[in-house]
């Protein structure tokens, strides 16, 4: 069931996976299969074993009718989520990550699991990262100021999350300027 336009305040996760899955994604093809052609454009020729870069939507049907392996991106393995996770317990700041990181490792975990390594650890690792980034969004949120806000590095997921809280306070904090305004120059 959709929700009505008027109640939606974001985008949700569902969605923000279908724009991920334009992303490109390495496989390694089980069947051959000629240059095809698609909306979103033109895609092989599949020769196994060699590699061919897919959109992840393509890769995720060939995946679940178990003709090809999906190669993990390069940022999807425990050693770089470490690091970058280390980085967001230690450092104020945001650390870069691959814009759409959240819904493409979803996808990835839930259709390919067995092409990854270690995949539980990834999700764990993926979860301590989400939660350590939705911290720092808080603590950014609070000091909320009118004339700038900059959150360099957030991840689309990320922003649609803060959104509805983004634009419900700078709709108050605008509506609050005037007065403020007003009442400073009754000051002078």
């Amino acid at each position: 069931m959709s929700i009505p336009h008027s109640l939606r305040t974001s985008i949700t996760p569902t969605e923000l996976e279908l724009v991920a899955s334009q992303q490109l994604v390495e496989i390694v093809p089980l069947i051959s299969m000629e240059r095809t052609a698609f909306i979103s454009g033109a895609y092989g020729p599949l020769r196994p074993p060699n590699k061919a870069k897919v959109p992840l939507w393509m890769a995720f049907n060939l995946k679940l009718k178990k003709k090809c392996h999906i190669v993990a991106p390069d940022w999807l393995n425990v050693e770089y989520l470490q690091g970058k996770l280390s980085l967001e317990t230690t450092k104020p700041e945001f650390s870069s990550l691959p814009f759409r990181f959240a819904e493409i490792s979803k996808v990835l975990l839930d259709v390919a699991s067995d092409d990854l390594e270690n995949p539980d650890r990834l999700r764990s690792l993926l979860k301590d990262l989400r939660e350590a980034r939705q911290a720092k969004s808080r603590d950014g949120l609070k000091t909320l100021d009118h004339s700038e806000l900059s959150l360099p590095n957030l991840c689309s997921m990320e922003i649609n999350e803060i959104r509805p809280f983004f634009v419900q306070s700078m709709s108050l904090m605008s509506q609050l300027m005037p007065i403020a305004t007003v009442g400073s120059l009754g000051d002078s």
